[in-house]
């Protein structure tokens, strides 16, 4: 194609090209003169080409002039006998296949104009193939959504090679439509098979983009009724699983943070999030607390059965346990699993008995909590009351409770006594020997709530020291004063007669 030097120069040209293919079938061949633009290396002319090809395409999409039907290979039909529109149909529906293949790869481009462009009509396709299909319905009504071409445009987003937050970004108001939600999804897990097939180890980018995306997918917290489409449908299909799969460490926290309630809630069968949650609670540490949480859902309200939950639980209790940074969530989730009163008393004494010993050694912030904690679970529990009264029972020589047992069934918890509590009266913080004290006398029904405590600094605990009132002056004359003006032998006969 002769080309006049410039942009509006090759805009110009462009447009006569698409003018003349519109006009005549017999004009066909100067669509690879549009496609061959899509191959320059100068921006603006490709920005050209993109936008002569979403006109020209979309045009033909809706004229009906594209093949319907499985593509047969172009060599056949062109050597073979059929009619001269057939022939045109699937010759054209070939150079839309390599508009569309391009139009992916640009997706990767540089320029982040170039991407908004090609994304813009690759979606462009995809609603005028809802609109017009290329594939024969198999009954009357069938909801023909363009899987492979949004699978493409999927793929393009969620690349292994660059960060696409910013395209990602443009993609998200697309993300209100259910349908495009729905198939999302599924797009993005035939994306992740393909990565991690293809790469040993898969990116970090990729998995960005992944999470990018999914956590961008905003699904209907109640029953939702259907009717928001970007591809008009006759009716949707909306049967689809979450795959499970084996996440970097930093990704797995991000998806557990958020898994008890975006992601649990919206499945119709959430009893498939089982494996992935016990694999990350057997990972250990901040990720176990985390994996817990979706667990107890299950446990909850789904009648899982996972005896192991309160076994994982007490094995997360360390000393670790105040210094980490879900402190405050790992106290408030640890609260809420024993909150029920059904709960049998070895196990919540288990429980009360290794923070009492941790105690010891615990920052007086973490204190403040966790003393309150544990007079709660006393509370909740009167069976347990046992730790810090037993009036008839044995004298005991040695503390029974074994600190190494992994089970708290084992651990002769409820055998013991919290003398920790008692030895915490002499804290060298009042206000942690105030807490502890709390035990000498009968406890009151009402909890105490921990939610203020939870987040609770040392800088706090020094800055709210510092504000505090000292005592009032003490007086030291212990005669009291009679008056500047009394006699000086008064005064002397005062004193005698106290003395």
């Amino acid at each position: 194609m002769e080309r006049e030097p410039g942009a509006a120069g090759v805009r110009r040209a462009l447009g006569r090209r698409l003018e003349a293919v519109l006009a005549s079938r017999s004009e066909a061949n100067a669509v690879f003169d549009i496609l061959a633009v899509l191959q320059s290396e100068d921006q603006e002319e490709i920005q050209e080409a993109v936008r002569t090809c979403s006109r020209l395409f979309g045009a033909l999409l809706e004229r009906g002039e594209l093949f319907v039907g499985q593509l047969p290979s172009e060599e056949m039909v062109m050597t073979g006998s059929q009619g001269a529109t057939r022939k045109y149909k699937v010759w054209m529906r070939h150079r839309y296949h390599s508009c569309c293949n391009r139009l992916g790869e640009l997706l990767g481009h540089p320029s982040f104009q170039v991407k908004e462009l090609a994304l813009s009509a690759l979606l462009k396709f995809v609603q005028l193939e809802g609109a017009h299909p290329l594939e024969k319905s198999k009954w009357e009504g069938n909801y023909l959504f363009p899987r492979e071409l949004f699978k493409l445009v999927v793929g393009g987003l969620l690349s292994p090679e660059e960060d696409q937050s910013l395209l990602l970004s443009q993609f998200r108001e697309y993300l209100d439509y259910d349908d495009t939600r729905y198939h999302t999804m599924q797009a993005a897990v035939d994306a992740v098979a393909r990565v991690t097939g293809q790469h040993p180890e898969v990116p970090p980018a990729f998995w960005n983009n992944a999470f990018t995306l999914l956590s961008a997918v905003s699904l209907p917290r109640r029953e939702p009724t259907v009717s928001s489409f970007y591809v008009k449908r006759a009716e949707l299909w909306d049967t689809w699983k979450v795959a499970h799969l084996k996440l970097p460490l930093s990704l797995y926290k991000k998806v557990l943070l958020i898994v008890h309630d975006a992601i649990l809630p919206q499945l119709a069968q959430p009893t498939l999030m089982i494996d992935f949650l016990t694999r990350a609670c057997d990972l250990g540490g901040a990720l176990s607390l985390l994996a817990l949480n979706g667990l107890f859902i299950l446990i909850h309200k789904h009648n899982l059965e996972y005896p192991d939950f309160y076994r994982k639980l007490y094995g997360l209790l360390d000393p670790s346990v105040f210094h980490v940074k879900y402190r405050a969530r790992f106290f408030h989730l640890a609260d809420l699993f024993l909150s029920s009163s059904h709960l049998p008393a070895y196990l919540v004494a288990a429980f009360a008995k290794r923070l009492a010993r941790l105690a010891l050694t615990a920052p007086p912030e973490a204190l403040l909590m966790v003393l309150p904690f544990i007079c709660n679970l006393l509370r909740r529990h009167p069976a347990c009351r046992v730790l810090v009264h037993r009036p008839h029972g044995p004298e005991l020589d040695a503390d029974p409770y074994d600190p190494g047992e992994e089970d708290p069934a084992q651990s002769r918890a409820l055998e013991s006594s919290l003398w920790e509590l008692q030895a915490l009266q002499r804290h060298y913080h009042p206000e942690v020997s105030k807490a502890a004290s709390v035990i000498n006398q009968a406890l009151s029904m009402p909890e105490v709530s921990i939610a203020p405590l939870l987040e609770l600094t040392a800088y706090e605990i020094f800055e709210r020291d510092l504000k505090k009132k000292g005592p009032e002056p003490v007086p030291l004359e212990f005669i009291p004063a009679q008056g500047l003006l009394g006699r000086p032998g008064e005064l002397c006969a005062q004193h005698f007669t106290l003395s």
